[in-house]
């Protein structure tokens, strides 16, 4: 006899859980979930070594609020810290959004995002990025309603990598709404180098509704530890800590944090070896005739279309584990060693999209 079922919501049930990047073998990369490939400094394992374990973090970060205020400029009431980027976002859907209201965001972007908003009760609206895998503002604008509640921007945008220029943000905020909270999630904008790129923190004076999304995963190499903030007004942080979990940011990503911050320009030097990485990588792709769109994150989009899921094998079998996203696969910017293998991994994969077979699944 079968026993009754407990009665869940049925859209969580229908919900697709998030997949993390697949594990690397002993002898492969793994360049699917645009890690830092760098070990951490040795001032972040000593501070972490002296973090107590047997009692509670401090569950506000005030002290790291108080150092990422002074960065930034603003006040410490006006810094949210979560556990990672991703945390913080969750919380401020949580807080404008419910049943019957609309989040919008640009589609391909974070898988997190479809998710967050199910939960949240809210109805995800998606607007395709534009042909050259970019943000379509202009659309996103024009699909603002009544029902809009939060408006989601990603730049460098995960998994394209591809950035909203100053230009272009500032024109989409003067036809958005100031009723509607715009959140520009900014995980990757360390690697950013184009001085056209939208940076957000200068803005929020200008944009009430403006909220900013940072995090230590990327290019501070703490992804293991969870710890992200968002910057924007003092009452829509009140907002996003009513909602938050207590406790869960752990006082050894917050020591973690602290110390990366007091070695902020080594860290920032590594960041610069990546992005130089990035560019000769994305460089190398176009030379094998790739329409890869211009990097500006620490990975690289490849539109493999229909052959994806034959594509990423192929790169898994030169020992490349990559991130297989439906019509095309990211891939992040790993060690130096691993250039090689990638290459040579993405020429036989445009050669056999070029030719139509070579790989099974690509007839």
């Amino acid at each position: 006899m079968t026993s009754p079922r407990v009665r869940l919501r049925a859209e969580i049930e229908a919900l697709v859980p998030y997949r993390q990047g697949k594990p690397a073998a002993a002898d492969a990369f793994k360049l699917s979930s645009n890690e830092n490939p760098f070990e951490p400094l040795p001032a972040v394992l000593e501070a972490l070594a002296s973090s107590p374990i047997n009692r509670y973090p401090d569950s506000s970060a005030w002290e790291l609020r108080q150092r990422l205020a002074s960065i930034h400029g603003v006040t410490p009431e006006q810094i949210q810290v979560g556990a990672g980027s991703v945390a913080v976002l969750t919380q401020l859907v949580l807080a404008a959004a419910a049943p019957g209201d609309e989040v919008l965001y640009s589609w391909r972007s974070f898988e997190a995002y479809p998710g967050i908003v199910t939960v949240s009760g809210a109805t995800s609206v998606q607007v395709p990025n534009d042909a050259q895998y970019r943000h379509d503002l202009p659309a996103m604008a024009a699909a603002v309603t009544d029902r809009t509640r939060v408006i989601i921007v990603c730049s460098p945008n995960n998994p394209t990598s591809t950035i909203v220029t100053l230009d272009e943000f500032v024109a989409f905020m003067a036809a958005v709404p100031q009723s509607v909270l715009v959140i520009l999630d900014e995980a990757y904008i360390e690697f950013v180098s184009d001085p056209s790129a939208v940076r957000g923190i200068p803005l929020l004076a200008d944009y009430p509704n403006l909220v900013v999304l940072r995090t230590f995963s990327k290019a501070y190499g703490l992804a293991g530890l969870r710890i992200g903030y968002a910057v924007g007004a003092e009452y829509v942080m009140d907002a996003a800590r009513a909602t938050s979990i207590p406790l869960s940011v752990i006082e050894l990503a917050q020591r973690g944090a602290m110390a990366s911050l007091d070695h902020e320009d080594e860290l920032l030097e590594r960041v610069a070896r990546i992005a130089m990485l990035r560019d000769q990588v994305w460089q190398a792709l176009v030379d094998q005739g790739w329409d890869v769109p211009k990097a500006h994150g620490n990975f690289v989009w490849l539109p493999t279309g229909e052959a994806t899921a034959a594509a990423a094998d192929v790169f898994t079998s030169h020992g490349i584990v990559t991130r297989a996203l439906g019509e095309g696969i990211r891939v992040s910017i790993g060690e130096p060693a691993s250039v090689d293998k990638l290459l040579r991994a993405s020429a036989e994969v445009v050669r056999n999209l070029r030719t139509g077979h070579s790989t099974p699944g690509l007839d």
